[in-house]
């Protein structure tokens, strides 16, 4: 059964990574046939999705034999599960192909936030890496919902997540950009296996913040404003703030805006991930005010200094590269330094605007 997955401790109460010896489906998501008319001939059809986070969607499902199925035959046979289900080695299923009514009356709306979210984050490394799927074998992740009582964390495994309903039951944690983060956390152990604590497991996080956001903004659903606020849907603490603040992390009143010694030490590597999550917002947008989608950003640097950022795109293709040819289970932030510095030259060349402001972003999360 999906729902014997082994449990690890969760990270400071907030999204956790879990490696675990989980039996399930490597099934994935997209863009498939209208309904009408039977379909494609993989049994591809799209559905009305009304989810809690994302809103009205359409979504990539299967029909077989009368039933619809939330499977992807697009992606890979990406599939969607509810933990709670007698068979939940099956995914949900359906007889119109209109699933969730938008709100947690339905079992099926918080599976179209894993199912959709999870495709546009497939959709995301496919088309901006030619990277298909967490393995790059082509094979779809396995979502699971519900999970737990009153969880209010998610979890990755090797090739798929599990997504609990917030403490109250009521709020789940299936918002694009955490689907989008657990996912990465999988694929980050296809590639660097980077640590899950110290200064490592800060570098950790940090990447599946990365892409979370890039998914988010690549995605532009309307329910769901792209913006660099982690997890600001998931209403975690009952405040309605966000988990995390990529352009001043210091707002969460935890995390550190640049680096210093120890930091690897800090009791949750959500925190340590402040430094690169700092770094990755000046790459892309620089540093001082700024409104980006409505929302109102106001960045400092270290030294002072002005940093003018690269833009999204070419941050993240230089992120993506380190995290792919550059960083180990062993990179700190030395050597997360090093390794973009290496991608940007590779990606851009050493004498390029890109690489120097790696170098800026850097020194600007003071990090030598």
């Amino acid at each position: 059964m999906r729902r014997k997955l082994a449990l690890a401790a969760v990270v400071g109460g907030t999204w956790g990574m879990l490696i675990a010896a989980a039996v399930g489906h490597a099934q994935g998501f997209g863009d498939g046939k209208d309904a009408v008319g039977g379909g494609a001939p993989d049994g591809s059809v799209i559905g009305a999705g009304h989810g809690v986070h994302v809103g009205k969607v359409k979504i990539s499902t299967r029909l077989r034999n009368g039933t619809y199925e939330l499977i992807d035959p697009t992606r890979g046979g990406l599939s969607t599960h509810d933990f709670f289900a007698d068979d939940n080695e099956k995914p949900f299923t359906d007889r119109d192909n209109v699933w969730g009514d938008g709100t947690m009356n339905s079992r099926q709306s918080a599976a179209v936030d894993a199912h959709f979210a999870a495709g546009k984050t497939w959709d995301y490394f496919k088309n901006t890496f030619g990277r298909r799927g967490v393995h790059d074998d082509g094979k779809g992740p396995a979502m699971t919902v519900h999970y737990g009582r009153n969880q209010a964390d998610a979890f990755s495994d090797h090739n798929g997540a599990s997504f609990g309903d917030g403490k109250d039951g009521k709020h789940p944690v299936t918002a694009l950009d955490t689907v989008a983060h657990e996912y990465t956390h999988s694929l980050n152990q296809a590639t660097a296996r980077l640590a899950s604590s110290g200064e490592g497991g800060g570098i950790n996080e940090a990447t599946s913040d990365i892409f979370g956001t890039m998914v988010e903004f690549t995605a532009g659903v309307p329910a769901d404003k792209p913006d660099y606020l982690i997890g600001e849907k998931v209403n975690y603490h009952g405040d309605g703030k966000p988990l995390r603040y990529m352009d001043k992390p210091s707002k969460d009143g935890k995390s550190p805006d640049y680096y210093k010694p120890g930091l690897g030490r800090l009791d949750n590597p959500h925190h340590a991930a402040g430094v690169a999550n700092h770094f990755f917002y000046l790459l892309a947008e620089g540093s001082g005010k700024k409104v980006i989608n409505g929302t109102a950003y106001d960045s400092p640097a270290y030294d002072g200094s002005k940093v003018t950022g690269i833009g999204r795109s070419k941050a993240a293709r230089i992120w993506y590269r380190a995290l792919t040819t550059q960083f180990t289970s062993t990179t700190d932030y030395k050597g997360a330094r090093s390794g973009t510095l290496k991608a940007a030259a590779a990606l851009y060349g050493k004498n390029s605007t890109e690489y120097r402001t790696v170098e800026k972003a850097w020194t600007a999360v003071n990090v030598a």
